[in-house]
């Protein structure tokens, strides 16, 4: 959250049945006040159970198309049977954009751009504030442990690495990267996932041009040096090769 005389600028909000405590929480802050801007890294639950109030209380929500697109349609995912619902008209995004857009909000100059790899989803974006040198991710990157892919709404394993890629561009030395799960990272951080992610990426395509399936991407172990750090990987390996099927396989 960035704060000012204005009220509260927001990368994200809280599952619906966590609002209040959000609300409690900035409420806590210096300069505390309304939020009058809303981002939406993408259009899971986790990032927008708090449109609907603060879409009532008059806050621009600001996305990137596809976040919108999703977040009007009704979506079950194949791994649970879970259904999410669209959102109200009062809490869809009211501003979007499609590759990049700058803001001056509350005095601060804030930069975003769509991670057209698609990391988690095919709406992920990334919104730079470039005073403080600080990036937010949502859940393009992970700050701890595996990262769930979002195949059925267009992520994939691919777009891990080319959405790293992109954000080591954007990004310095010295930039503080918050992803919505974990610790901040540094930009060594995204170099070392980078390469890592890369390695996995290519260990994938082998199996899955050698005509493996899932079974075989997980016997292959393509994050066995990487485990000691990052823990057990089947839920993500398999994840992470069914996401190769929507963008590589010539049958899919």
């Amino acid at each position: 959250a960035a704060t000012s005389a204005d009220g509260v600028a927001l990368v994200d909000g809280a599952p619906a049945g966590r609002h209040q405590v959000l609300v409690e929480a900035l409420a806590a802050l210096p300069n505390a006040g309304r939020v009058h801007t809303l981002f939406n890294s993408h259009w899971h639950p986790e990032q927008t159970g708090s449109n609907e109030a603060f879409g009532k209380a008059g806050a621009t929500i600001i996305a990137q198309q596809n976040t919108k697109l999703w977040l009007t349609t009704d979506v079950t995912w194949p791994w649970n049977n879970e259904t999410v619902q669209p959102l109200p008209k009062v809490a869809l995004p009211n501003k979007t954009f499609y590759s990049q857009a700058e803001f001056d909000i509350g005095g601060t100059h804030v930069r975003c751009g769509h991670l057209r790899d698609c990391p988690h989803t095919d709406g992920d974006m990334y919104v730079f504030f470039p005073a403080q040198n600080v990036v937010t991710v949502g859940d393009a990157v992970w700050g701890a442990g595996w990262p769930s892919i979002d195949w059925w709404t267009g992520g994939w394993i691919g777009g891990i690495v080319g959405g790293l890629d992109t954000l080591i561009y954007v990004a310095n030395k010295d930039t503080r990267v918050v992803p919505a799960r974990g610790p901040v990272l540094t930009y060594a951080d995204l170099k070392s996932q980078h390469e890592m992610y890369g390695v996995i990426w290519e260990r994938l395509l082998k199996t899955l041009y050698s005509g493996g399936g899932p079974d075989e991407a997980v016997a292959a172990k393509p994050t066995q040096e990487f485990e000691a750090k990052m823990g057990p990987s089947e839920p993500f390996v398999r994840r992470a090769f069914q996401s190769l099927w929507a963008y590589l396989s010539p049958d899919a």
